[in-house]
């Protein structure tokens, strides 16, 4: 690996190790890998409809249950990939073969299976295969997630690393969907038919092939055996069990700050982000609904703004003041928003130019602080995995993320529980929320304590987890430290 040598006056002592930003940048093209899936599987519901016959009521349930799966497979994921580590690395080998269950899962799901079955045999089929996407799914993803903590371990580098991601979870979605949208789906009479999925199938795993061999050219250097070993001698060859993630759930403690930190905020998230809020927000109380899908693309360019503002500032202070940072930022935005909301007619907000501005600054203000937040998290999971190598000698990097991954996606997939729970105390039983619906005081409150009052409670967390968690700057300092010699020290005995 090309590596910079820094000064031992300059780091306190420890010589940190760097990749090149272009290696970075190729790197974490594995989440525009999953990117290439994401929106493929977006047409998930056309697919079962028109290619197994199940109905859509009946396809909402099946994606909850495989969501479920999806968290129950995260830690037998991690158990294989921190005990598979060949002559050839650990990352290639296994994202490779997760992209080839995810290509085939999808290839039966949208081409080869699609219009073969119907009734009972084609949700059983459908089934199957869904469930043969999230293991490719989970196993490329979590591997990938190990690609931070290898690259780099400089304090002032891998917050630059979730700028990456950041940037390809942003450009990768928004390019597939404007080719499906303006070129696909016209070829094919606008209908969402067999033909036309299976034209984006095709069209997206083609893509996804492309960055992915592009994201091994980025680790080429650095997936190698000597840098999955741990601290002691032998530790390489050590078997990792599922008992080992307990473990860590159990006494690895700035993990679980962390899982109370970023679950909270993902629960908010992924509440709010449930259609029958927006529908609330912009078409009952706003009286435009297209104002969302414009805001939310707008506020992509912000986004990434913040990410690199994000990473400058974890690189000066660290990665857990980062987060505190950035929530307190949130925190106030939120705040503010809400009172605006609340002192004026919302049906106003769109259609008088000050209250128009101001809206859009309050919204691309808190999409950026959120992006600060994220930045933060995403850098002190691998702040987390060293401090485990530290902590117990063994590089656990699957295991930690899986942990968390496993918690979080069952945290998370609360949120559209709560949502239609809550829109059911104001009445809405039987139907869903429409953007005809008269805007009452129920609906108002109710909107502004999905969309703002929940997040806060999860901001709430995040200080109080990061308050008691005790890895700041100071302290990764003397965990690298440690590391380094540590490894010294068990050299001679590896020899």
């Amino acid at each position: 690996m090309k590596t910079k040598k820094v000064s031992q006056s300059e780091r306190c002592g420890v010589q940190y190790r760097r990749s090149t930003t272009w290696r970075i940048a190729l790197g974490q093209m594995n989440g525009a890998v999953g990117m290439c899936f994401y929106i493929l599987m977006t047409y998930a519901s056309y697919i079962a409809s028109s290619g197994y016959g199940i109905a859509t009521a009946v396809v909402g349930i099946i994606l909850t249950g495989t969501r479920l799966f999806d968290g129950v497979t995260d830690p037998i994921i991690a158990v294989i990939i921190d005990k598979t580590n060949t002559r050839f690395g650990k990352i290639r080998p296994l994202m490779a073969l997760g992209w080839v269950i995810e290509a085939l899962a999808v290839f039966l799901l949208y081409i080869w299976a699609a219009g073969a079955v119907d009734g009972a045999a084609g949700v059983f089929l459908f089934i199957v295969l869904y469930m043969l996407y999230v293991v490719g799914y989970t196993l490329n993803n979590v591997t990938g997630q190990i690609i931070p903590s290898v690259m780099t371990n400089d304090p002032k580098q891998r917050p630059t690393v979730s700028v990456w991601s950041t940037a390809y979870n942003y450009v990768t979605p928004m390019i597939l969907s404007i080719v499906v949208s303006t070129v696909i789906l016209p070829m094919y009479g606008n209908e969402y038919n067999l033909s036309m999925l299976a034209t984006t199938c095709v069209v997206c795993v083609a893509v996804s092939l492309v960055l992915l061999l592009l994201c091994f050219v980025g680790v080429a250097n650095v997936d190698r055996p000597e840098y999955y070993a741990g601290i002691t001698a032998g530790s390489s060859k050590e078997k990792v069990k599922l008992r080992d993630m307990w473990n860590l759930l159990k006494s690895n403690k700035p993990l679980q700050y962390y899982i109370v930190s970023a679950a909270s905020d993902k629960l908010a998230q992924q509440t709010t982000s449930q259609s029958i809020v927006t529908t609330m927000l912009f078409g009952i109380l706003m009286g435009n609904m297209g104002m969302s899908t414009i805001l939310s693309a707008v506020s992509m360019f912000p986004s990434i703004v913040f990410a690199v503002i994000g990473a400058r500032y974890a690189g000066k202070h660290g990665n857990k003041e980062t987060i505190v940072t950035w929530t307190w930022l949130c925190l106030c935005i939120a705040a503010g928003t809400v009172a605006f909301f609340g002192c004026v007619d919302m049906s106003k907000v769109l259609t008088f130019l000050p209250f128009t501005i101001l809206f859009i600054v309050l919204n691309f203000g808190l999409s950026g602080a959120k992006m600060g937040v994220t930045v933060g998290n995403s850098a002190f999971m691998a702040d987390i995995i060293d401090y485990e190598l530290d902590r117990s000698g063994k590089y656990l990097p699957a295991a930690v993320t899986a942990t968390y991954s496993f918690l979080d996606k069952l945290i998370s997939s609360l949120g559209s529980t709560i949502a239609t729970a809550c829109v059911a105390l104001i009445g809405y039983t039987t139907t869903m929320p429409q953007p005809t619906d008269e805007a009452t005081w129920q609906i108002k409150w109710m909107t502004l304590g999905l969309m703002y009052f929940l997040p806060i409670v999860g901001w709430v967390c995040t200080l109080c987890a990061m308050k008691h968690c005790k890895l700041d700057k100071a302290a990764m300092l003397e965990v690298q430290k440690r590391i380094a010699d540590k490894k010294a020290a068990a050299e001679p005995e590896q020899g």
